[in-house]
């Protein structure tokens, strides 16, 4: 059929469109709040600019086309963060701290699971300029302030350091193939492959391989972890880095020491942002046992090298479409239901009508004036009051089936 979209793109309808745009609303509000500017980086962009820094797994996410006029490859953005980095190190130039956000949607090549959309919407924050572990709290609390707006239930961190693994990869000596083999038999938990991949590795580093799959859970999984793993200098600050961020966190935090989403793209901590799903969409819905990722961040100081000029980076994206499937939040007032308003009448009662629209409007009131010969089409509109004239006063009164809008 001519009108069908393509597998794992849709249609965002009312209401969820509203629900996601009041989110996306409300939380550029707060990160307008703590400081961060908005930038609204283009859809497309030449490649060398999207894939710059961000690893192969970018690169297969992108859909390219050429560009008619320079004949030139470009592609659609599949992530805005490689995006807001150019802009920091190339249009803004700032020498001290740069706190950027943006809301846009993206485009993959392949949705990232079964359920998953191939056009997420992503808002974001990024802080620039700053290497310490403060800003990396400071995104962290926004992020929890995002969810909660949200009133997402069951709000976790996933948190994990990819200089861990990288430690352990490095004092191994191995090769870059090696390397890549081995990261990806860790994100599988692919026990099995993962023990093969290490037969060649020497004793010490093979143990700690082995042992990263089994180090998840809360705080005290640091302190098996520098009780057991090798005392490297890179993987010993990065357990120092999260220690200090379970101490000092606002959001409840779990720890993942085999967590490397992002690997070839992030520099030190990595997180994921869980909540409960919701069964069902009626009202009243209530949480499921099963939980849903909805943000990912991390540090990410080596993407601006690729830039021409490193900066230290750390932020975070949400997906607004997850979110909204999520979101606990009050829905949005039902609209009123009032008269077509004649605003070129002088009659008292027409007067009194519109400055009582006006008002309700001012107020925050959706109100839908109801178009002449389309009575027996109201129940579409989703009104549950309407505005009625009883002696000689405007009054929103409960909406039934013998209401009477003038």
């Amino acid at each position: 059929m001519r009108w069908l979209l393509p597998e794992y793109v849709e249609d965002i309808l009312p209401p969820e469109a509203g629900r996601i745009e009041s989110l996306r609303r409300r939380i550029l509000d707060l990160f307008a709040g703590y400081g961060y500017q908005l930038v609204m980086p283009p859809l497309l962009e030449y490649v060398e600019s999207l894939l710059t820094g961000t690893g192969h797994d970018m690169d297969l996410r992108t859909f390219k086309l050429v560009d008619q006029i320079s004949g030139r490859m470009m592609g659609v953005r599949a992530d805005i963060t490689p995006q807001v980095a150019r802009l920091d190190a190339h249009l803004l130039n700032r020498r001290g701290v740069t706190r950027l956000c943006y809301a846009g949607s993206v485009l993959h090549t392949r949705p990232a699971g079964v359920a998953a959309t191939r056009e997420p919407i992503q808002i974001g924050a990024e802080i620039y300029g700053h290497a310490s572990i403060e800003s990396d709290l400071e995104v962290q609390r926004l992020l929890g302030s995002a969810l909660a707006i949200a009133d997402v239930r069951g709000v976790r961190l996933d948190v994990g350091h990819v200089a861990i693994f990288r430690s352990i990869i490095r004092s191994a000596g191995a090769v870059p193939q090696l390397e890549s083999e081995l990261f990806e038999a860790l994100q599988r938990k692919d026990l099995p492959a993962l023990e093969k991949l290490a037969d060649g590795i020497a004793r010490r580093e093979r143990a700690a391989l082995l042992l990263l799959p089994e180090l998840y859970g809360g705080a005290e999984v640091l302190d098996v972890a520098a009780r057991r793993l090798p005392a490297l200098p890179g993987l010993k600050r990065a357990l120092a880095t999260l220690r200090a961020l379970a101490e000092a966190s606002t959001v409840p935090l779990s720890f993942d020491l085999a967590e490397l989403r992002g690997y070839h793209y992030h520099s030190g901590v990595v997180f994921e942002a869980y909540g409960e799903r919701i069964t069902g969409t009626a009202p009243g819905s209530v949480a499921g046992a099963g939980a849903v990722s909805l943000a990912r961040g991390g540090r990410y100081d080596e993407v601006g090298l690729a830039f021409g000029r490193p900066r230290p980076a750390t932020g975070f994206s949400i997906d607004l479409r997850e979110l909204a499937g999520a979101s606990h939040a009050a829905p949005a007032r039902q609209p009123i239901l009032a008269p077509c308003v004649n605003t070129a009448s002088r009659a008292k009662a027409e007067r009194a009508l519109a400055a009582k629209v006006e008002a309700l409007r001012g107020a925050g009131e959706i109100v839908i004036e109801e178009l002449p010969g389309h009575a027996r089409d109201r129940a579409e509109l989703g009104c549950t009051r309407a505005l009625v004239r009883q002696k000689g006063v405007w009054r929103v009164v409960s909406l039934n089936s013998r209401s009477r809008v003038r």
